[in-house]
């Protein structure tokens, strides 16, 4: 594991310093969903900082036995509502916001346990029915609207785009993102900072760099292929 992880972040900042970013300008979160603890551990031990998880239920038991691991807890996966309360006790950032209704549940489970939970709005930029996310003319008001609670702290923006083997092909769906990113920065909505782009996974992440990734979510490129 630890020379895949070496060769993945050598990857991250040769595709930073191409594109005249500074390689620390790029965060790992390595995707440990339907990994056993003892390869999380192995991961933070060979130099990882950020695990994604998307399962709530296989998240809660996995940080109740590793919670002591020097690591940041990123949840990337689909969330729903009533799974908010076991979420905000465990994760340092939530990816996966794809609405007010959900944002406002977050909000009132993190003023329990006194959090400023942060949070990401996930963008549907590929206007698919299968995904999840806000649509893109509607990220404005509803980050607007998610910047009026208390609790909550909108960070930027995540997306999936459509599969394709070709990473040329998704590029203009990561554009696309950074584009909207820049649209709501200009908007100067109080509570809000746009600093995060989450998107690019193992095929792709060069490409998500090259538009302005700051957060890239890779599983497979760093523990193999999944069961």
């Amino acid at each position: 594991m630890q020379k895949r992880l070496e060769k993945i972040q050598q990857r991250i900042g040769q595709a930073a310093e191409a594109c005249g970013r500074h390689p620390d300008d790029v965060r790992l979160v390595a995707v440990s969903k339907t990994m056993p603890k003892e390869m999380l551990t192995q991961a933070v031990e060979a130099g990882v900082d950020t695990l994604g998880e998307n399962y709530v239920q296989e998240a809660r038991e996995k940080f109740n036995q590793l919670y002591t691991l020097p690591v940041a807890w990123h949840f990337i996966g689909h969330l729903q509502s009533n799974k908010a309360k076991y979420v905000v006790k465990i994760f340092d950032l939530i990816h996966s916001v794809d609405s007010l209704k959900l944002a406002r549940e977050i909000n009132k489970q993190a003023k329990k346990i006194d959090k400023i939970q942060e949070i990401l709005v996930q963008v549907n930029i590929s206007q698919e029915d299968s995904k999840s996310g806000t649509h893109v003319e509607n990220t404005v008001d509803t980050i607007r609207d998610i910047s009026n609670l208390e609790n909550v702290a909108v960070k930027g923006l995540m997306t999936m785009p459509p599969f394709f083997n070709a990473p040329e092909k998704v590029q203009p769906f990561f554009k696309a993102l950074r584009e909207l990113r820049d649209k709501v920065d200009a908007e100067n909505i109080p509570n809000v900072s746009m600093h995060e782009l989450s998107m690019g996974m193992t095929g792709d992440f060069e490409v998500a760099i090259q538009e302005g990734a700051t957060l890239v979510r890779i599983g497979t490129a760093i523990f193999g292929e999944r069961n």
